[in-house]
C-alpha cells in the first residue's frame, strides 16, 4: 500500500522504518524490550486492536517499553472500537480479496450481507461465516491467504482500492513517519 500511495504522489511509510511482524499484541512487549535497549533506534508499533488487548497495550507505555505516542492501533484509523489491518480496507474490497483467493474453495462468493455479525472486525465476521459455510475439501480460512492474493494481484486490484482505505493508510503512515523527526 505504501508503494501505491507513493506512486500516486502521496505519503507512504518512510523507508527508514524496518517493518517487523511480531505476531500479535501479546508479543510486542518482548520485542519492544529487546529493541528498545538499542541506542538511536525509534521503535513504534501499529497493531491490531481488540478490547481484550487494552491492558497489554497500556502496559507498553506504563512499563516504559514504548512512549504512548509510539503505540498505534488500526482502530485509531478505522474509527471502530476494534480493528485489524484488514479493516483498513472497506468490507466490499476485502471480500473481493477473499473471493479471489478462495474462488475454487467457495460454494458461493461471500457477499457483504453474508458477514453481518455484531463485531466491527471483518476477520471475526468471516470466521463466523465460514463456521456456518465451510470451504470445500480441506481448505481453511486464514487471513494470510487474502493478504498474499492482494500482494500477487496488486497491479490489477489497485484501481479498486477505495479512496477512503488509501486515506486511512496514509494517515497511519504520516503518524508513524512523524515519530522519526
Amino acid at each position: 500500500v505504501s508503494g501505491l500511495l507513493e506512486g500516486a504522489g502521496r505519503q507512504g511509510l518512510a523507508r527508514r522504518w524496518t517493518v517487523t511482524p511480531v505476531g500479535g499484541s501479546e508479543k510486542v512487549p518482548t520485542f519492544a524490550a529487546l529493541l528498545g535497549a538499542q541506542k538511536g533506534l525509534t521503535v513504534a508499533t501499529l497493531i491490531d486492536f481488540q478490547r481484550k488487548d487494552q491492558q497489554s497495550i497500556e502496559n507498553l507505555y506504563k512499563r516504559k517499553l514504548l512512549h504512548k505516542k509510539h503505540v498505534l492501533t488500526f482502530a485509531e484509523f478505522t474509527g471502530g472500537g476494534e480493528a485489524d489491518i484488514e479493516d483498513m480496507f472497506d468490507v466490499p474490497f476485502y471480500l473481493k480479496l477473499v473471493n479471489g483467493e478462495f474462488a475454487n474453495d467457495l460454494a458461493k462468493k461471500v457477499a457483504e450481507q453474508d458477514v453481518k455479525t455484531g463485531s466491527p472486525r471483518i476477520l471475526v465476521k468471516l470466521e463466523a461465516f465460514f463456521k456456518d459455510n465451510p470451504l470445500k475439501g480441506a481448505a481453511q480460512f486464514g487471513h494470510f491467504r487474502p493478504a498474499r492474493y492482494f500482494t500477487e494481484n496488486v497491479a490489477t486490484l489497485k484501481k479498486a482500492i477505495p479512496a477512503a482505505a488509501l486515506d486511512r493508510f496514509e494517515a497511519a503512515f504520516k503518524k508513524l513517519n512523524a515519530l522519526l523527526a
